[in-house]
């Protein structure tokens, strides 16, 4: 078994370091460990250590097979949705300040979210995906003793995270120190300007204030509100027709 990297403990990218000496949490570049290795192997390990991106239903979703007309809907939500791709497609191209894509379940904020994700990683750049109440149960099974990482080093992992990706923001169990560990995430990366992506079924309103008056600091975030109802409507619609359509041959 090779040995984890002291430098970047396996990270394979490292944030360049200030005049001043601080660390540059603004830029990453690849850490000695990782310089020299094959672009397939890099996609590869980018891929592996991008969090939920692995999985299959996120790895696949991107720019290319999201619908951003969906004819069915009125041409107001068809301008929406239109404008809500078109500024994930931006923000994809140079990730800078945060965006907040809210909405209701199924409407397309979780595809544009890892579009965003996997756009980057065919870049070759890093990108941490996490859906926020998994994230926290991650964060809790460090604390069992058969844990192989710990607390501090996975919290450490997120919060500095080149581009950071929290989906389902809201939909976590909200106690206090799901609250308190939420709020210093947010907070670190505030202060930091590190680019995130956050997406939530949640009002502003009802996201906790500390937490709140971050994502709607307009000299930095975007918060945008997709209005259109559940894709997955359109899907079983479709059904329907084709069934009708099927019934009306058969009586012809």
């Amino acid at each position: 078994m090779a040995l984890e990297c002291p430098i970047c403990k396996g990270a394979r990218f490292v944030h360049p370091l200030l005049p001043s000496g601080r660390p540059d949490f603004t830029r990453v570049v690849p850490c000695r460990c990782n310089q020299g290795e094959p672009e397939e192997e890099h996609l590869l390990r980018l891929r592996q250590d991008s969090g939920d991106l692995g999985l299959k239903l996120l790895r696949d979703m991107s720019f290319e097979n999201f619908d951003p007309k969906r004819v069915n809907l009125p041409l107001e939500q068809q301008r929406n949705l239109g404008d809500a791709y078109k500024l994930a497609r931006r923000f994809a191209e140079e990730p800078d300040g945060w965006v907040v894509l809210q909405g209701p379940n199924g409407c397309g904020k979780t595809h544009l979210a890892a579009a965003i994700g996997n756009y980057q990683l065919r870049k070759g750049k890093p990108v941490f995906f996490k859906v926020v109440p998994d994230f926290l149960d991650h964060l809790r099974a460090t604390f069992r003793p058969d844990s192989k990482v710990t607390s501090d080093e996975l919290f450490e992992r997120v919060r500095n995270a080149p581009l950071l990706i929290l989906d389902d923001f809201g939909e976590q169990a909200s106690t206090p120190w799901a609250q308190e560990k939420l709020y210093q995430l947010i907070n670190y990366r505030y202060n930091e300007r590190l680019p995130t992506v956050i997406t939530t079924c949640l009002s502003l309103d009802e996201i906790e204030l500390r937490i709140s008056s971050r994502l709607i600091d307009y000299k930095m975030s975007t918060v945008f509100g997709i209005t259109v109802p559940d894709y997955r409507g359109d899907h079983t619609a479709t059904e329907m027709g084709k069934r009708q359509n099927q019934r009306v041959r058969r009586v012809r």
